[in-house]
């Protein structure tokens, strides 16, 4: 073990986390996120590593009750499209509950920010790098809000451009998430698409190969 390394116990608890992190649905409505504690979730969503430290994160905390009805009809309209959109699926995917946006006590929305080709550190090769430092941001947030005991759902079915209209966004602002925080009912222990019977998650091993590409199943390919 190195100088750095955390205690056992701490490891433990960092590790437990991760593993018992869901993506939330259900909320128990009426519910409030004290101030501090939904400060210190933004603050470990600030301390997230981004390329050339560019911090490409804005955080909208929505508190107007008629904004976040609109923001959820935006989403239902998204819903019904996409469920179209599935063909044989779509009475099943409609039967799911997607969302809590109307129940959550807190609401974020998560966009890149407007000044990102002033940042080419990284970008001229990965321009996508944006988007994954505002991934970390939001998974910083989500881990830390299982430490608090709080559930985190990352909603993005949505019409970028028409929620960035509702919201003022400037030109060259994309929203990329919107987040329901707040206390749930219960933490299930597998993935709520799992105990939908939408879908299954994978093992491990069939993510991992070693110096060649492989595909699951088949032979290294070369």
């Amino acid at each position: 073990m190195t100088e750095y390394a955390y205690t056992a116990a701490e490891r433990r608890a960092v590790y437990r986390v991760i593993a018992e992190r869901r993506d939330m649905r259900r909320f128990s409505p009426g519910e409030q996120v004290p101030e501090e504690v939904l400060a210190r979730l933004l603050q470990a969503a600030h301390a997230a590593p981004s390329v050339g430290l560019m911090q490409p994160w804005r955080f909208i905390r929505v508190t107007d009750q008629d904004l976040r009805h609109r923001i959820h009809a935006l989403v239902d309209a998204e819903r019904e499209l996409t469920g179209a959109a599935l063909g044989p699926r779509e009475a099943e995917f409609l039967a799911l509950k997607v969302e809590g946006i109307l129940e959550c006590a807190e609401l974020l929305v998560v966009a890149l920010c407007d000044d990102r080709e002033a940042h080419i550190f990284g970008r001229r090769t990965l321009p996508q790098m944006d988007l994954a430092s505002v991934s970390c941001a939001i998974q910083n947030l989500w881990l830390a809000a299982r430490c608090e005991g709080l559930g985190v759902g990352w909603v993005s079915l949505f019409d970028p451009q028409g929620l960035a209209e509702l919201l003022g966004m400037p030109d060259g602002a994309e929203p990329v998430a919107i987040l329901c925080v707040g206390p749930v009912p219960e933490f299930p222990d597998r993935p709520a698409l799992e105990l939908d019977g939408w879908t299954s998650a994978r093992p491990l091993p069939e993510f991992v190969s070693e110096n060649q590409w492989q595909t699951p199943g088949n032979e290294r390919m070369v």
